[in-house]
């Protein structure tokens, strides 16, 4: 496929997704909404108007979009770039993007909050039938969650996508995840916590508080003393440190409990 035939591929892939907007006043309180927004987001029982914004998210996604807003207000309009990033909510993988409002004095007077439901794009149905329905894999704490067959970043403000199997490793940086191909490292949005409950639990086990391995990319279980850690396969990879509490598991996964 050449470059023009790609940007084509793209643009229509890109088409393909309804777009929610939220309208926020300079304190970052809910202005308005377009019908998407009121359609997935649970306005009738969380009553956002004249609320902040982080109203909508769980707890462990609110700091996510308070930096996304500090960062959209501190950027001059003179070089004001959209901000973007992927958060899960239930059941759904969520695409980002806030930029600041500004009257004539650059003043800042609001934000306009766009968000696209990338759930398809990541989701292991989308390689065979982009068309069908998803139905939910999983069900953990109460709640559906979509298997991902790719891990969506964002770097530089643009989106890219790493297919879970090219993985051999997840590690926690707060409330956002380095993820390791042999290539080398990416940087995810979701917290380890979001993908542990996303990721097949067939291949992928958390090994730690901080890691998840690749079963598949798992080459060997060494000794520290008393400490254990795995040896992926792969170039100069880091040894991941396991947990007593997960050996046994971890030891029948790889067929030798």
């Amino acid at each position: 496929m050449d470059s023009k035939s790609a940007a084509q591929s793209g643009l229509h892939w890109f088409e393909k997704f309804d777009v929610g907007v939220i309208h926020l006043d300079a304190q970052r309180n809910v202005v308005a909404l377009n019908d998407y927004a009121r359609a997935v987001l649970p306005v009738k029982d969380k009553m956002p108007f004249n609320k902040l914004v982080t109203t909508f998210h769980p707890e462990r996604s609110k700091p996510k979009v308070k930096f996304l807003l500090d960062e959209a207000e501190g950027c001059p309009m003179s070089s004001a770039v959209p901000m973007t990033m992927i958060i899960n909510i239930p059941e759904q993988v969520l695409l980002i993007k806030v930029s600041r409002l500004a009257d004539e004095h650059g003043a800042t007077t609001g934000f306009i909050l766009v968000f696209y439901d990338v759930t398809q794009s990541v989701s292991p149905e989308q390689s065979s039938n982009p068309t069908l329905p998803h139905e939910p894999t999983s069900k953990v704490g109460g709640r559906n969650s979509m298997r991902l067959s790719r891990i969506p970043m964002v770097a530089n403000q643009k989106v890219s996508f790493v297919d879970a199997e090219d993985v051999l490793s997840l590690e926690s940086q707060g409330h956002y995840t380095r993820v390791l191909t042999r290539e080398g490292y990416h940087f995810c949005n979701l917290s380890i916590g979001d993908l542990e409950l996303r990721l097949d639990p067939e291949r992928f086990l958390r090994v730690h508080r901080c890691f998840i391995v690749n079963l598949r990319a798992v080459r060997e279980l060494g000794r520290d003393g008393t400490k254990t850690h795995v040896v992926l396969k792969g170039p100069a990879t880091p040894h991941v440190p396991v947990s007593r509490g997960v050996l046994s598991r971890l030891k029948g996964a790889l067929g030798l409990g």
